[in-house]
């Protein structure tokens, strides 16, 4: 326990923030410079198409591979079979080719974090990296020979990859990175947020809804609702940019379509919730979808 505390607040260091924001924005800025061809790749790294996040899926690629590696050494170290040295071999170079993937998705979320998210994030990739470089220095000794040599790199590296996966899980379930921050659900009956006229054509409005807040926006004479804080990172909705169909976040530029909450262009891989509105008598209903 001392040990994971130590290694959480190593990674919250204010003097990472001279590397991290950077980095972050050399890599918003390699998107950005390769038009809509890098708008299409950074939403399919993200995970748009998925519905939620793409890095953790290919996570499990390396760290179950080379688990397997580890297991298949100590059965090789046992029984002397030439075969299943072969064996985790192949689940070493499996691994690697996962880390290769993990490391792109997890750099391309990782450049719309910040503050200790993002100090957390650069920690738990270099971690990830260098355990990486020790998996590549394992497969080249063990396919040269020097096995004995192999094994303790592979080792060394699982060891390093255990500590960034285990702020990967901070990341996720203590910082929320990759859940969604969009407000609760809205009640099943109709109920009244606002008045018509508050609500102009090609406005937007913050409105209060029990215990959550509820965007309206009004296109083509039509009033929309959707929860007011961004899926991706809780941005305030109502101080973006309102599109012909759509709003952008303020923060990080996720794209929400107005109709039905849909990501159009992340960092957001998760819809913003929608709710069904009604509009009569000079005022604005809302309720969850049925």
């Amino acid at each position: 326990m001392e040990g994971t505390n130590a290694l959480a607040q190593l990674a919250d260091q204010p003097a990472l923030d001279a590397i991290t924001e950077p980095l972050s924005t050399a890599v918003k800025n390699a998107y950005a410079a390769a038009g809509p061809a890098g708008r299409a790749a950074k939403n399919a790294l993200h995970g748009v198409w998925l519905g939620h996040p793409l890095h953790p899926v290919i996570t499990d690629i390396p760290l179950g591979a080379w688990t397997t590696g580890l297991v298949l050494d100590a059965a090789a170290a046992t029984t002397g079979d030439h075969g299943v040295e072969r064996a985790a071999d192949i689940a070493i170079a499996v691994g690697l080719a996962g880390a290769l993937g993990a490391a792109v998705t997890g750099l391309t979320d990782w450049s719309e974090t910040q503050g200790k998210s993002q100090r957390t994030g650069l920690v738990h990739g270099l971690m990830n990296l260098a355990a990486t470089t020790l998996y590549g220095m394992a497969y080249m000794l063990r396919t040269r020979g020097s096995r004995t040599e192999g094994t303790s790199c592979a080792i060394a590296g699982y060891t390093l990859a255990i500590g960034a996966a285990y702020l990967g899980g901070d990341l996720v379930y203590d910082q929320r990175i990759g859940v969604t921050h969009a407000d609760g659900e809205a009640p099943e009956r109709f109920t009244e947020v606002a008045q018509s006229l508050e609500v102009a054509e090609g406005s937007m409005k913050k409105v209060k809804l029990d215990a959550a807040d509820v965007l309206l926006a009004r296109k083509h004479g039509r009033v929309c609702a959707l929860a007011h804080s961004c899926s991706h990172l809780g941005g305030p909705l109502s101080e973006g940019e309102l599109k012909d169909n759509s709003v952008v976040c303020p923060w990080h530029g996720s794209e929400f379509a107005l109709d039905d909450g849909r990501v159009i262009n992340g960092p957001a891989t998760l819809n913003q919730p929608s709710l069904e509105v009604q509009e009569h008598d000079g005022r604005i209903d809302v309720r969850q979808r049925t």
